[in-house]
């Protein structure tokens, strides 16, 4: 039943995850409900959908070519900064002090996901007043992507439109780029410190990889918002299970 449980969840966030995003709100309840404990649950679920950040950052190579090369090695090294740091945070942080941020950031990121168009016209507006390619708000969103991954896509596209960003693949292909950097240094990380849960990990990584490939024609059978309710339920839902999980 466990295997089964991480089996299906993974398989649902990497089609999730070609489609919209969201599949933490998956793959993290589901290996917390299966046995493992709240920190290496969040650390396992990390490396389960890495080879999903790989894909798409290769995907969008010819978008990734376009930025200025040094902009584009600044912004990586900014994001590897915040990624160390939140997964380092991660790796010193107990299990029951985790449980009790956990319905938070699920709540935040939910939020986030089904308000993340809302975010990015009001960023928009506010692009005037905001430095291009700043480094400071990338290296606490990094920070965040490094300790808790859920929403993390959303949040650096909402930044990329303050930096006065408006090309839609562009952006995408640079979310994309620090995206798999950052999944890349939390996973060194997180494995170094033990812990991975590796078993339950690559049974998860050949699941999402093969619900990422037919999240694509799903996609187009599907429709947009029936797909945002699925995300919304999910995540509020988690959120209050873990959050009776505290109290109780």
């Amino acid at each position: 039943m466990e295997i089964a449980l991480i089996l299906s969840a993974a398989f649902g966030a990497g089609i999730l995850n070609t489609i919209a995003g969201g599949g933490t709100f998956l793959t993290f309840p589901a290996l917390v409900f299966s046995g493992v404990p709240p920190v290496a649950a969040n650390a396992t679920s990390a490396v389960a959908v890495f080879p999903g950040y790989l894909g798409g950052a290769v995907g969008f190579r010819q978008e990734l070519a376009k930025f200025d090369r040094k902009t584009l090695i600044r912004l990586t090294m900014v994001t590897l900064a915040g990624g160390l740091a939140g997964s380092l945070l991660l790796t010193v942080s107990s299990n029951k002090a985790f449980s009790v941020v956990v319905p938070f950031l699920l709540f935040g990121a939910t939020l986030a996901f089904l308000y993340g168009d809302n975010f990015r016209r009001w960023a928009a507006r506010r692009s005037r007043s905001v430095k291009p390619f700043g480094s400071v708000g990338l290296f606490f969103v990094s920070v965040y992507g490094g300790y808790f991954n859920g929403g993390l896509g959303i949040v650096l596209l909402a930044i990329f439109t303050l930096w006065g960003m408006s090309n839609l693949l562009e952006m995408n292909g640079l979310k994309n780029g620090l995206s798999f950097a950052l999944s890349a240094i939390s996973v060194v990380i997180f494995s170094m410190s033990g812990l991975v849960e590796w078993y339950q990990a690559v049974l998860m990584m050949i699941a999402s990889t093969i619900g990422g490939y037919l999240g694509a024609p799903i996609s187009r059978i599907l429709p947009r918002p029936l797909i945002r309710l699925v995300i919304a339920f999910v995540g509020f839902s988690m959120s209050a299970v873990f959050f009776w999980r505290v109290i109780v």
